[in-house]
C-alpha cells in the first residue's frame, strides 16, 4: 500500500532539511556546469581543429594510394575519374569533393632554393569551405584555371625566396618515372596564416600544371579529398565508401584519424585528460550526496524503527532512500540546466579569448592552428553522458545510506530520543 507512495513520501522527506538539500543541489548544479563547459569546450575545439585539418588536407574522409600514408610519395597516385568524382558527389552525406596532388617540391629563385609543401588543386572545386588557405590569401589573387600559370607562396617562405607578386619561380619535383623535372611559374598570390610551420614551408600550384609537370594523366592526382557534413561520420563513410564505390586496385579510403595521426593522438589524450576530470568531478558530487543522505538517515533512524513497526518492510525502506537519491539527481540536474544555460550560451555565441596566452596566431598542434578564442558547443551524446554519469553516481551514493536505513531493529531505534 505505501508502494506507491514511496515517490511522495521520498519528496516530502528531502525538503525537511531545505537547507542541507539546496547546498547538496547547488553542489550539483555547479559540477554539471564545470561539467558541461569543460566537455564543450573540448567538443568545439577538437571539431575545429579537425575541420580546420580537413580543409589544409585530404577532407574528412582521404582516397589515396594504400603505400601513400606509410611511404608518402608522388608516384603512389589514384585514379579521379569522371564516374568515381560523380559516385561520390551523390552521396547524401558527402558535402564536397576535391582532387588534390601534395608531396614536396624545391622551390628556386636567384637568390635562394627552398624545400617545401605543395599542395595542388583545381580552383574550379575549392572554396574556403574545402581549402582552408584560400580564406587566408592576402594579396595576388586565386588560380584562373586548373592550368594557371601560377603559384602562390606562404608569406615567410616568399620573403626566403626574396619573391613578390609576378616574380618567377622554378618548381622542382621528382617525376611519375623518378625522374627529377621542373617547372616554371610566375608568384599570383601570398597566404599569411599566422601559422609559422605554414606561412614558411606551403606553396599551392594549379593541379592541370604540376600534372603536366609530373607526366600525370588527365585524371591523376595523390589524393581525393570527400568533405562531410560532421567530421564524426567519417568512419561510416569510409567503411561505406570501400565497399559501394569503385575506387582503384590500390586506393583506400581512410577517415581523418587515420591520415592524422598526430592529430588523432592529440585529441585522444586531450579527451582522456578531460575524462578524468569528469571523473573527479563526479566521484565529489557522489561524496556531497553521500553525506547528506547518510547523515539524513542516521538522523531519522528512530523514524525507520518506527515505520518498520507499522509494516514498512526493509526493501521499501531501502527502496525510498533510494527514491530520495534519485530525487537530488532530478532536481540538481534541473538546477545544473538553469545556472548553466546563461554561461554556455554566452560562451557558445562570443567565446572565450584566449589570444593573449596564446598570441594572434593560436597554438599549432601538428601543424593545425588553433583559434585563440574558445567556443563552448557540447555534442549532444555527451551531454547524456553527464547526465548518466550524474544520476548513476548519486544513485550508487545512496546504495550505502539506504542499506543502513533497511537494516534498522524497530525495538532498538525506537527508544532512541
Amino acid at each position: 500500500m505505501a508502494g506507491p507512495r514511496l515517490p511522495l513520501l521520498a519528496w516530502r522527506n528531502l525538503w525537511r532539511n531545505s537547507r542541507r538539500t539546496a547546498i547538496t543541489l547547488f553542489s550539483i548544479a555547479f559540477g554539471v556546469l564545470l561539467a558541461t563547459i569543460s566537455t564543450g569546450i573540448g567538443d568545439s575545439s577538437y571539431s575545429e581543429m579537425i575541420d580546420y585539418a580537413s580543409r589544409l588536407g585530404g577532407g574528412h574522409v582521404v582516397i589515396q594510394h594504400a603505400d601513400y600514408a606509410d611511404h608518402p610519395s608522388l608516384k603512389s597516385t589514384v585514379r579521379a575519374d569522371p564516374q568515381t568524382l560523380a559516385e561520390l558527389r551523390e552521396r547524401d552525406d558527402v558535402r564536397a569533393v576535391s582532387v588534390r596532388i601534395t608531396g614536396g617540391v624545391m622551390l628556386a629563385t636567384s637568390a635562394n632554393n627552398v624545400g617545401a609543401g605543395v599542395l595542388a588543386m583545381d580552383p574550379a572545386l575549392e572554396d574556403e569551405t574545402t581549402l582552408g588557405l584560400v580564406e587566408h590569401l592576402v594579396e595576388g589573387e586565386m588560380f584562373a584555371t586548373a592550368d594557371d600559370p601560377g603559384i602562390i607562396l606562404g608569406a615567410k617562405l616568399a620573403e626566403n625566396l626574396d619573391v613578390e607578386l609576378g616574380k618567377k619561380v622554378v618548381y622542382t619535383v621528382t617525376g611519375k618515372d623518378g625522374e627529377i623535372t621542373s617547372g616554371l611559374a610566375r608568384v599570383s598570390g601570398i597566404l599569411r596564416t599566422g601559422a609559422p610551420e605554414v606561412d614558411s614551408a606551403t606553396c599551392l600550384l594549379p593541379i592541370g600544371s604540376l600534372r603536366q609537370t609530373l607526366g600525370y594523366d588527365a585524371d591523376e592526382a595523390t589524393q581525393i579529398a570527400v568533405f562531410l557534413d560532421s567530421h564524426r561520420q567519417a568512419h561510416a563513410v569510409a567503411a561505406a565508401l570501400t565497399g559501394q564505390v569503385e575506387l582503384g586496385e590500390q586506393a583506400v579510403a581512410l577517415p581523418w584519424d587515420q591520415a592524422l595521426p598526430d592529430l588523432a593522438g592529440f585529441i585522444t589524450m586531450k579527451e582522456t585528460g578531460n575524462m578524468v576530470l569528469q571523473g573527479i568531478i563526479t566521484v565529489l558530487i557522489a561524496a556531497g550526496i553521500f553525506n547528506t543522505l547518510f547523515v539524513s538517515v542516521m538522523e531519522r533512524l528512530r523514524e525507520f524503527g518506527i515505520l518498520a513497526a507499522i509494516g514498512f518492510s526493509s526493501l521499501q525502506l531501502f527502496v525510498l532512500i533510494i527514491w530520495e537519491s534519485l530525487w537530488v539527481a532530478l532536481c540538481g540536474l534541473a538546477a545544473g540546466v538553469v545556472l548553466t544555460a546563461w554561461p554556455y550560451w554566452k560562451l557558445s555565441t562570443e567565446g572565450m579569448d584566449y589570444s593573449a596566452i596564446l598570441g594572434e596566431g593560436g597554438a599549432q598542434v601538428s601543424g593545425v592552428t588553433m583559434d585563440p578564442i574558445l567556443y563552448v558547443e557540447l555534442y549532444p551524446p555527451h551531454a547524456l553522458v553527464i547526465a548518466g554519469a550524474i544520476i548513476a553516481a548519486t544513485l550508487l551514493a545512496g546504495i550505502y545510506p539506504a542499506l543502513r536505513a533497511g537494516r534498522v531493529e524497530p525495538v532498538k531505534v525506537i527508544r532512541i530520543v
